[in-house]
């Protein structure tokens, strides 16, 4: 009998057991439909995911691009070109006797000798680097350049390939200190040198004649701009390009990435956020104190220490601007936790 019984109350557990697993299951997929991860934060920390990311704002889209051919082609006025496959952005340029290419992201490189056939069967006789990154330049070889063809560089980007020494990127055979002005047939095309900020050689490229700047990885029109300020090495320096930016006449900005061209309102917004973040970080900076509410076995390790305080600096950045700003740039969410780590570091060993 006492075995008997021993079998009906486990019998009597395990169907309990499974009713407890149907019902927690129920309201947790109930849970779930709505918010995954109910415990986690709406801006979710490096190495942490919510269930979704805010949905991209509409001010930060552009035109679809072609599905077969991989890339849309926008005509900028008076034979210049833009071609994107709404990640990244190039040029060209159409002249009397040729094109002149500005940029060959490797990811539609192969693409970009089509999209100039769709325009005129003219050779490619220049091309033209913003900087010496593989992701704006690697598809230099592509487009297949000759003895002949000039290559046109600010002169530390000749410096970053020659150190490179990669295949894919030719070295420049032209390059210039600060400024080159490029005259072709009837259209021009003016490079300047500003200093490193995003890196060394990275230059700016106007065509007046059709009122168009192109600047590569400085300004994200109606987006965040990409992690850690772009990568950029120089981040005050950074800032006074965008403000550079800002003040120049122009009326098309080519950017390098993202779906669409830009406008001054877009740069102004986004300077209008990176004084936001260098403010409210500083204020961070100035109300936190190193070793507040460590654990006191930690006290004697600086790493620590610091660890502990800049990651309290870079929380009261994230839960400041979130309010102001998540609504406004799209992927705020994505890269805001980069960009308050990189301004208060800036802050720290830049500018203090």
């Amino acid at each position: 009998m006492k075995k008997i019984n021993k079998i009906q109350r486990a019998i009597t557990f395990i169907c309990a057991f499974m009713l407890f697993a149907v019902v927690a299951s129920a309201q947790y997929s109930s849970r779930s439909a709505s918010n995954p991860y109910p415990d986690k934060p709406l801006i979710a920390p490096i190495g942490e995911r919510i269930g979704k990311y805010i949905t991209v704002n509409e001010s930060a889209k552009g035109p679809s691009i072609d599905a077969g051919k991989g890339y849309r082609l926008q005509e900028l006025g008076k034979g210049l070109y833009m071609i994107t496959d709404n990640i990244y952005q190039s040029m060209f340029m159409v002249y009397e006797n040729g094109v002149v290419v500005v940029d060959a992201p490797p990811i539609y490189a192969t693409r970009i000798t089509k999209a100039i056939a769709e325009i005129t069967k003219k050779p490619i006789t220049h091309i033209i680097y913003s900087h010496a990154h593989i992701d704006h330049i690697g598809g230099a070889k592509t487009l297949n350049p000759n003895k002949g063809t000039i290559i046109i560089a600010q002169e530390e980007t000749k410096r970053l390939l020659e150190r490179a020494n990669d295949m894919n990127r030719p070295i420049p055979t032209l390059t210039f200190k600060d400024n080159y002005i490029l005259k072709v047939g009837s259209n021009i095309l003016e490079l300047s040198y500003h200093g490193n900020a995003h890196e060394p050689g990275n230059i700016f490229i106007y065509a007046p004649k059709q009122k168009t700047l192109m600047v590569a990885d400085i300004i994200f029109p109606g987006w965040m701009p990409w992690r850690r300020f772009a990568l950029a090495q120089d981040i005050p320096a950074y800032f006074i390009q965008v403000e550079e930016i800002n003040k120049l006449k122009w009326d098309i900005l080519v950017s390098g990435h993202v779906e669409r061209t830009g406008t001054h309102a877009d740069v102004a917004l986004q300077l209008e956020f990176m004084n936001d973040l260098k403010n409210i970080a500083r204020q961070a900076l100035a109300n936190t104190k190193p070793g507040q509410g460590l654990d006191p076995a930690d006290t004697k390790n600086p790493w620590a220490i610091f660890d502990n305080y800049i990651d309290r600096v870079v929380i009261q950045c994230v839960n400041a601007l979130t309010p102001r700003w998540s609504s406004k740039l799209a992927g705020f969410d994505v890269y805001i936790w980069d960009q308050c780590y990189a301004m208060e570091q800036s802050l720290r060993i830049d500018e203090q």
